[in-house]
Order: C-alpha cells, then structure tokens, then sequence
C-alpha cells in the first residue's frame, strides 16, 4: 500500500507537471492596426495624440525600426500570418487572393491555426486577413465567429468627398457603434472580461483605421487645432522627388490625381486630410486602449504579452504621395510595442531592425507551440525581448512586386527597382530620405554590402492591383 501511495504519489505530481507549462504559457493579445505610420512617435515630429500608445510605450519594448513585408495590407498580413516572404509566396501586390492561389500559403499553418494546434484558444475580430481563405480553412482560425463588423465604413458622405467615398474627411455625430473598431473592441471587452478559464488564449484584434476614409466621432477632430498642428509634416520637401528614378516616381504617383487635386497646389485640401488622418489616428488609439485597460483589469494580465503594431505605414504628402504602396521608410516602417509580462524590460527602447515577419517565429519560441512543417522566413526575436540592447545583425526587407524591393539594415536604407535602378538613404543625417546617395562614387561599397543580401529568387506575382 505504501508502495502504491508513493507511485499515486509520483503520478500525480508528474501529471501536474506536465500541465503547468500549459498554465504558464503566456496569453497573447495582438492589436493590429491599418496604414498607421510613426505620427504616434515623438521622434516623427508630429503631435499625434496618443495617450494609449505613449503609456504603453512606457510598460513595453519599443522598436523603432520594424517594416512590414509588404507595403498594403493584404499582403503584409499574409506574411505576418504564414511566415513567408512575398518573395516566397507571390503575394506582392493587393487584390492577390493569395491564401487560394498561392501554393505556398495553402501549405503554410497559419499562426492561429499553430496556436490551435499548440493547445490554445483562438479569438480574433476585426480587420483580420483582408483576403479569403479557402473555405474550409475559415474555421479553422478562430474559436470564436470572427467577424469583420462592416469594414472600412462608415465613408463620408458627398459633400465631405475629395476625390470619391474612399478619399473622404468627416466629423462623425452618429454613435460609436457606427464604426466596425468601435465593435470589435466591445466584443474583446467581453470575452477578456467573461473569460474563466486556464487554458491560454491568443487574441487578434484588427482595426481598420487610421485607414481612409478618414472619418471618426468628432471629438477626435476636436482634439486637434489645425493652426497649431506643425505643418506640413517635417517628411515633405518640394524637390524630394527630384534624384528619385522614375521607377521609383512612378510608385509616388499610384495616386497620381489625388496628390496633383489635393496636395500642394491646395494646400487647404492637404491640411484637411492630414486633420483626418490624425483624427483616425486618435480614435484607433482610444479603441485600442479600451481592450488593453479592459485586460488589465483582469489577473490575466500579469501572465499575458501585448503586442501592438500595424500592417504598414502610410504617407500623408511625405513623397508627394497619399498612401502606401512604395518602398520608401514611410510605408515600410511600422509601430511595434511589445509589453511583456511583470514589466519585464518596461519602457526599454531597441534600435534593432526588426520586421513583422519576427513574430511567428517568436511567439512560437515564447510559447512553447510545436513546430511547423513549412519553414519559416523570420528571426526570433525573444533574445531582444530579453536584453534590447543585444546586437542583431539582421536586414528586414520590403518587397512590392518581382525583383522591387527595399532593405533596411541600421541606419541605411537600399532600394532596388526591377529595372535595375537604386536609391539609397543614410538615416543618420537624413531620416526623411531627402538625399538619394545611389550614384555617389562614395557609398558603392555600401551597396555593394546590400547587394550580396539580394534574395536569389522571386516568385512569380500572383497579379492583384498597384495601391
């Protein structure tokens, strides 16, 4: 009997072995929002009013330098979810459909799915992929009914309309509740709130602005007084395309009409819109803060990592241009906070160049989730999660479209277009990118260094639409 008492004994505490690293691992809360570039940085020279984004930047790791893969959204989300390079996949350019076309995505697990697989629960709401998945995949994702809650609306309406609903301006007086964001953090607010179980979650929340149309409650608008907001924007310069190759001129002007209608010839057009994107700007940042302060009131918080970054960045007159779509810092470089558990290494800042390729990877390190049968592009970045300052070597790279690329490795940024042209900016003394430095005898050997980290390959597009 004693025997069997101690063998009972011995069981029993290896069982609970066994599970407690399942009730340890970390939740994972993920914010995603759409088009937000560095405006929320003090460094960008912008006042954006961001109050959530500033406190948390005080409780996370900070990186400054992370790029998206791709510069718009459907395919920049296809890397972040797969792991894989446009590069790999095909999946350069929106309108792709890439999860059904691409051979390589049909293969790769998603992370949600892996998290699935790795004993979690799964919610996601919002903004999420911005492309269908096969059919049978759908509900594979989410273990909850992921909606996207209405899209981009609501649009302004004709007389707040610049240049059709899209490229609206317009104080919202309706409720919140007009706005998908707005009803999908309700719904995250919930399930943080209602949830009561030990088993760890990842949720993905996605919103869909500061994405135009720029249209928000009022009081976002209010926040701001257009006389006193620095303008324009300490990223535009008149001449700035000027050493700029036309391939390169030719990405600036995606949305050729609308710059030519509404920027600097009608600079009153251009203040409207920049007002609006800070506005949106706000508001995703009001909503954000709301799933994060309804977290933080639960004891899940002290066992959960919050990671808010976006798909892409966004121009706002930078490069004479409205929107993404280039290869040039203001579309590549997006927001990445991470706030680890306890406070570990609050308020730390990295210099690190890091992309959102990173994150697979690393939350499959960080929680422990088994390994996927593709082969994953990115680097793990935990070794920064612990020590910030630790030296990491690695480029982050930006494609859009065979062989047209960007590569941001310290504090240089090389852009290659597929006619073989290059731009390259030296962000120690031109943070704006004002200065191409491709064709100074001086700074061959520099790109030199970029040119041997060339991918070899690119696969063959899978089509879709500039911009």
């Amino acid at each position: 009997m004693k025997a069997l008492a101690i063998l009972s004994c011995v069981i029993v505490c290896n069982c609970c072995a066994a599970a407690e690293p399942q009730h340890q691992r970390p939740n994972i809360v993920l914010i995603i929002t759409d088009d937000q570039n560095d405006y929320f940085a003090a460094a960008s020279g912008v006042d954006a009013q961001t109050p959530s984004m500033d406190q948390l930047t005080k409780q996370s790791i900070s990186f400054s330098r992370a790029y998206c893969a791709s510069p718009v959204c459907g395919p920049s989300r296809a890397a972040l979810f797969s792991g894989l390079f446009p590069h790999h996949t095909g999946a350069y350019l929106n309108g792709c459909d890439p999860w059904r076309k691409s051979t390589q995505l049909q293969a790769a697990e998603t992370l949600p799915e892996l998290f699935q697989r790795g004993g979690y629960e799964t919610w996601g709401m919002g903004k999420l992929y911005h492309a269908k998945l096969p059919a049978d995949r759908e509900p594979k994702q989410w273990n909850n009914q992921a909606r996207a809650n209405g899209g981009f609306a609501p649009f302004g309406d004709r007389e707040h309309q610049l240049s059709g609903k899209f490229f609206s301006v317009q104080e919202w007086d309706g409720p919140d509740e007009d706005f998908p964001d707005v009803k999908s953090a309700n719904a995250a607010i919930e399930f943080l709130k209602k949830r009561n179980s030990d088993q760890p979650f990842l949720m993905v929340y996605g919103l869909w602005r500061p994405h135009n149309p720029w249209t928000a409650p009022r009081r976002f608008f209010e926040q701001y007084a257009t006389d006193q907001v620095a303008f324009p924007p300490p990223g535009y310069s008149q001449t700035d395309l000027d050493d700029v190759p036309s391939s390169g001129r030719d990405l600036a002007a995606i949305y050729k009409g609308r710059w030519e209608a509404h920027g600097d010839r009608s600079v009153d057009d251009w203040k409207r819109v920049f007002h609006g994107y800070l506005a949106c700007t706000s508001f995703a940042d009001w909503n954000l803060g709301r799933v994060i302060h309804a977290l933080d009131q639960t004891p899940m918080a002290d066992n959960t990592i919050v990671i808010v970054t976006s798909d892409n960045g966004y121009h706002v007159g930078e490069k004479h241009h409205y929107g993404k779509s280039t290869l040039w810092e203001k579309s590549a470089n997006v927001p990445l906070l991470i706030r680890m558990p306890k406070g570990k290494n609050a308020g730390s800042k990295s210099d690190a160049t890091v992309g959102l390729i990173d994150l697979y990877p690393t939350l499959q390190t960080i929680c422990g989730l088994p390994k996927t049968s593709h082969q994953l592009d990115g680097n793990d970045i935990s070794p920064l999660l612990a020590d910030p300052t630790v030296d990491w070597p690695h480029p982050a790279i930006t494609t859009y479209g065979e062989d047209r690329f960007s590569m941001r490795s310290g504090r240089w940024r090389y852009i290659r277009y597929s006619d073989g042209t290059e731009e390259l900016y030296d962000h120690s003394s031109d943070p704006h990118e004002f200065t191409n430095l491709a064709e100074k005898p001086k700074f061959q050997s520099t790109k030199a260094r970029f040119r041997k980290l060339v991918p070899k390959t690119f696969a063959k597009s899978l089509g879709g639409r500039n911009g």
